[in-house]
Parts: structure tokens; C-alpha cells; sequence
């Protein structure tokens, strides 16, 4: 079979190559139950079916006229079918956040004309009820759970008919690659969410630009795990890869039960966002810093040789010898937690911590970062399992496929087949994103030995001190978290004299400290307070200053109570941090950072 030019051919190219028992699967009344690629294939054609006979269909195929189905889901089996099916229609799906709040789904729903939609749960049925009177496009709500009252998605299967079966196979054949395959808004860290049109040929060529770069081979006795949100163009164009590359998708419970279905499905890949792994290493180091005597020494002996890895420089015969031991005794329990089974593990979304790229590696869990925006389909670099393809602190090599182009403010420009085909109803937009065929990311970056691109900073988030030099946030920001006592950080100064910072403290690891030093804990707001913690935070965060140029230091710092979230709204649901909203809700401490004495003088 040629290379597919559609996503929905993943189901023909599967059952070609390689036909499985568990394309899918999803734990089920406690029991993980397979789909068969031919099952699928059946269900998303009935579904197809089923959505024509109410009305469903591309019309004259015309972005504007095409009907739009959205899907708010967690990740499971239906979640693609639903995918595949509305493809084969020739409507265009909208997937959207769970978390998303009301109003913006409001907006999606009627800038989309939105014409029916598929939740998962009754508190999503509820969230799309109470909105519905405001959307007038708003024709169905169809669940993937059973609810009593409401419209069982298996409904609409029931629809199908051979002579709406023989129409979709009718329309099938008459979609092109050019045709839009989804609409997904970003809701981005400001603004009014953005509708980035994609395309059946942006996304495919991506998949398959990404499988020859990494290189995904085709390993059909592969399983991965699934649980970043299948609405984001990251997890969803992985998922793509999986299924051109015969690899069966097992979808986590939850995000809470990461842990445990890992150890039941033993996954060889599985992708994630940099504080999921964060959270993960942040777990392992509070189980190390329990253990006592030999033991803790150990742990902690193996951490530090973890720091020290380089996978371009051989560290000696000495250095490999104690690697070799730590992994044995210490490192080989963290590939456990994960399975026992883990071939690779793909970070991105946002900047991923070097040090623990280095750790995980060390520890024989291969971890790549990558990079892209959800307006190039989305991946652009990754650092790749070649020999001499990944160097730690950068994104990697850009793929095949993609031209790159450095301004010369350093953004990251990109023209390729997988630049979106624009923003939907806004022209305006598009035109400042795509310059002559040049996709313009809005984020910095340098490429390091002609190869390999390093992301600097978010050009929107480069701020100046009021004396006129430029501070890069991110940077800074991600060497806090490196403290195990910092849980999230957002650096502050634009137009002020000096770079101060908004901190959450890790209270987990806060709260054992001060047990250990006798400093009563008695909330997380007292605990913020308290002079000895205000010391103790002094004292880490000058031992991070000397990693940055006197500007770049921080002075002053506040420590909040309570974690920002994506249900607070003051994070994205990739766990980007909403600047303008976290500013806004604590002006109050911003404003003690700066007009009265700080905590760093």
C-alpha cells in the first residue's frame, strides 16, 4: 500500500500490514477489554453512518459549510472512533478541553456552528445543558456513558442502513488530502481561543515525516500508554503514529492512575507533558529522602551520578562501573514503577528540566524531548534514537520534511507541508502568523553545532527591566523547579528595576522539612508566613542566582499558599502558566515585591 494521504486510511493500512486484536483497549467494569482493528474499522463506519442519517455531511466541502461535531472526552476507545466516523462523513471535528470552562465553550461552540456534540460523563452533559439555550447551532448531545436521560451514543449507530452505509463509502472515496480534518482551538496563555485549521495532508505528513525522523518502526507486539488529552495535537497526531506503525493504544483510567496502569500494561512508549514528569520524579525523590542510613545514601549517591550523565561525552571507565551499579541497585526499581518495559518515553508541550532528561536517561529510561505548535501538526525538532541524534537541553534535530528559519530576533520560523492551513474566520490572523509560506512560532531559539535547536524563551514572554535589558523568564523559572521544595514559579520585572518571583512551594516536601527542623506546620498559609520558611527559601534561591548574569538574579520573591491549576484557570490545560491571569490574581504580592521590603533584600 502507498503512503496514505488520509488519517481515517490508518484503518485499511492497519488491516493490511498488520491486523490486531487490540488496536485499542480501555479498562472496562475492572478489566482491560481489546477492540480488534477490524472492530473499529466496523464501529466508525456505523457511526459514519448513523451521523449521515441525522443530517451529518460535508455538504459542498467548503470549510464554512462543512458541519462541525465537537467531542469533550477523556481519552478511551469512542474518543477515536468518533474521530475516524466524522471524518468519513466529511464534517470537520472540534475537540475541546473537559476543563474548558463554560463561556469559551460557548465561544468554540458558536464560532464553530458547532452542530452536535459528544461528552463522556454527566458533569460534561451538565456543563453543555446549562450553555445549550445560548448556542442556537446546537442541534444534539450524545454520551459516551451511560445516563440516564440523556442520548446514548450508540443511538446513532443504530441509524445506519445499508443505503447510508453505501453513502459514506461514496464519500469516503470523493476526500482529498487537502480536505480540513479538524479545527482545534488553542486557548493559549492570553486571548480569545484560536481555531487552527489542519488538514488530512498537514497531519499525515507530520505523522510520517515524524515516524522516518525519530524513527517509529513498526512494531506491531508494541503497546503504549495514552493519557495526555487526545484533543491536543500532540497526543493525537502520536496516536496517528501508533496506528501507522502498528503499535495498539491502551488508554489510562485516569490521570490519578497512571501509576497503577502502567504496572498492568507495561507499556513500551508513552508520551507526556514536563510536569507530569516532574510529578513523578518529585514522588521518587520524597520516597529516597524517607529512607534512612545506607540505604538513603545510596539513593542519593545514585541521583547525583544521574545529574552527571551525558549521553555525547563518555564519562570513563570509573564513572560507567558506578553507573552500571546504580542502575542495578537503585534504577532498576524506577524502570519497575514504570512497567519494567519501557523502549522510550516523548516529552513536550512545554521546556522540559535538562537534569532530569539526564537522570532518566541515566537511568536507562530513554527520555526525547521535542517541539512544536499545534499550527505545524504540530512537530518540528525531537530529539531522535539515532547515534549522536539527541543532545540534552535541546528539542533535537528538525524533522524531515520542515525548512527552518532563524529571524533576526532568533523566532523560529517554519515552511513545510504541515503548516496549518490558517486560523478559522480569521484571515487577520493568519496573515500575521504565515508570511510568504514562513509559519512565524513566536518562540525564540538558537541551533547548536548547525543540528540541533535549543528554545530560549516564548518572544511574547521576553519582558525589560526598567533598565532597558531583556530578562528570558523560562530559563529561570525552570532552574527553580529544580529545588525539590519549588512546585511552580513565575518570574516577575517587566519594566521594574530588578527580576523578582512568584513562588509555590512544594508543601509536601515543606511540610517534611519543617517536621524534621521542628517548625510547626500548621497551614499552608502559615506555613508561607513564617520567617524560618521565608529563610529557607532565601537560602535556595540564592544558590540558584549564580546560574544567571546579575539582571537575570532575583531580588525578591513572594511565596504563595496554594498551587494554580487548570480548573483556577491560571494554567493552560498543557500546563502553560497564564501569565496575565496569575499577575492579576496576586497583584497584591506582586505589588509587596516591589513598592515595600521583599523577601530577598
Amino acid at each position: 500500500m502507498t503512503q496514505p494521504t488520509r488519517l481515517f486510511d490508518c484503518l485499511d493500512y492497519q488491516l493490511e500490514k498488520f491486523p490486531k486484536k487490540d488496536m485499542l483497549a480501555a479498562k472496562e467494569n475492572g478489566v482491560w477489554k481489546p477492540y480488534s482493528t477490524q472492530e473499529i474499522k466496523d464501529s466508525s463506519l456505523r457511526l459514519a453512518a448513523g451521523l449521515r442519517a441525522l443530517g451529518v455531511s460535508g455538504n459542498d466541502m467548503t470549510t464554512e459549510k462543512r458541519d462541525k461535531i465537537a467531542i469533550i472526552s477523556n481519552n478511551r476507545p469512542e474518543w477515536l472512533i468518533t474521530d475516524l466516523a466524522v471524518q468519513q462523513t466529511g464534517a470537520i471535528l472540534v475537540p475541546v478541553y473537559p476543563t474548558t470552562n463554560p463561556l469559551e465553550i460557548e465561544f468554540i461552540f458558536n464560532d464553530a456552528e458547532v452542530k452536535y456534540v459528544f461528552v463522556s460523563s454527566e458533569e460534561l452533559f451538565q456543563k453543555i445543558k446549562n450553555i445549550q439555550p445560548s448556542i442556537p447551532s446546537l442541534k444534539g448531545i450524545y454520551s459516551f456513558n451511560t445516563i440516564e436521560n440523556v442520548n446514548h451514543w450508540s443511538e446513532i449507530s443504530a441509524l445506519s442502513g445499508d443505503d447510508h452505509l453505501a453513502a459514506i463509502e461514496t464519500v469516503k472515496a470523493g476526500i482529498k488530502k487537502d480536505d480540513l480534518a479538524t479545527i482545534i482551538y488553542t486557548s493559549g496563555t492570553t486571548g480569545t481561543p484560536k481555531g487552527v485549521m489542519l488538514s488530512h495532508n498537514n497531519i499525515v505528513q507530520n505523522v510520517f515525516f515524524s515516524k522516518e525522523s525519530f524513527p517509529f518502526d513498526d512494531q506491531p507486539g508494541y503497546k503504549a500508554l495514552s493519557f495526555l488529552p487526545l484533543n491536543h495535537i500532540f497526543e493525537k497526531m502520536v496516536s496517528y503514529i501508533y496506528l501507522f506503525s502498528g503499535i495498539s493504544i491502551y488508554y489510562a483510567e485516569s490521570l490519578d492512575t497512571i501509576g497503577a496502569n502502567l504496572q498492568e500494561v507495561k507499556p513500551d512508549v508513552f508520551t507526556t507533558v514536563p510536569r507530569l514528569l516532574e510529578k513523578v520524579y518529585e514522588r521518587i525523590m520524597g520516597r529516597g529522602a524517607a529512607l534512612t542510613g545506607f540505604k538513603k545514601g545510596l539513593f542519593f549517591w545514585a541521583v547525583e551520578l544521574g545529574k552527571k550523565y551525558d549521553n555525547l561525552i563518555d564519562g570513563g571507565v570509573l564513572y560507567n562501573m558506578k553507573l552500571a551499579i546504580a542502575n542495578k541497585l537503585i534504577f532498576s526499581k524506577w524502570r519497575e514503577a514504570l512497567g519494567g518495559n519501557i523502549k522510550y518515553i516523548i516529552t513536550g508541550g512545554a521546556a522540559c528540566q535538562e537534569r532530569l532528561i539526564r537522570i532518566f536517561n541515566a537511568a536507562k529510561i530513554p527520555l526525547y524531548e521535542g517541539y512544536g505548535p499545534t499550527e505545524n501538526s504540530p512537530v518540528i525538532a525531537v530529539n531522535s534514537r539515532g547515534a549522536g541524534r539527541t543532545k540534552f537541553g535541546t528539542v533535537g534535530p528538525v524533522i524531515k520534511g520542515v525548512e527552518l528559519k532563524l529571524m533576526e530576533d532568533g523566532e523560529i520560523c517554519v515552511k513545510g507541508p504541515s503548516v496549518m492551513v490558517g486560523y478559522y474566520k480569521r484571515p487577520d490572523l493568519t496573515a500575521e502568523a504565515i508570511i510568504d509560506g514562513w509559519l512565524h512560532t513566536g518562540d525564540i531559539g538558537v541551533l547548536e553545532d548547525n543540528i540541533f535547536l535549543r528554545i530560549t524563551d516564548r518572544k511574547k514572554e521576553l519582558f525589560k527591566t526598567s533598565g532597558g535589558k531583556y530578562v528570558a523568564p523560562s530559563a529561570i523559572e525552570n532552574k527553580l523547579k529544580e529545588s525539590r521544595f519549588i512546585e511552580q514559579v513565575l518570574v516577575t520585572g517587566a519594566g521594574e528595576k530588578f527580576v523578582g518571583a512568584l513562588i509555590v512551594p512544594s508543601f509536601a516536601n515543606l511540610k517534611d522539612w519543617c517536621e524534621k527542623n521542628d517548625i510547626p506546620f500548621g497551614s499552608n498559609e502559615s506555613a508561607v508566613k513564617d520567617p524560618r520558611v521565608l529563610a529557607h527559601y532565601k537560602e535556595i534561591v540564592e544558590s540558584m542566582n549564580q546560574f544567571f548574569n546579575h539582571v537575570e538574579q532575583i531580588k525578591r520573591f513572594e511565596l504563595l499558599p496554594r498551587e494554580w491549576t487548570i480548573d483556577s484557570g491560571e494554567i493552560t490545560p498543557k500546563m502553560s502558566l497564564k501569565r496575565k491571569v496569575i499577575m492579576e490574581r496576586h497583584k497584591d504580592a506582586v505589588e509587596r515585591i516591589y513598592r515595600q521590603d521583599g523577601a530577598v533584600s
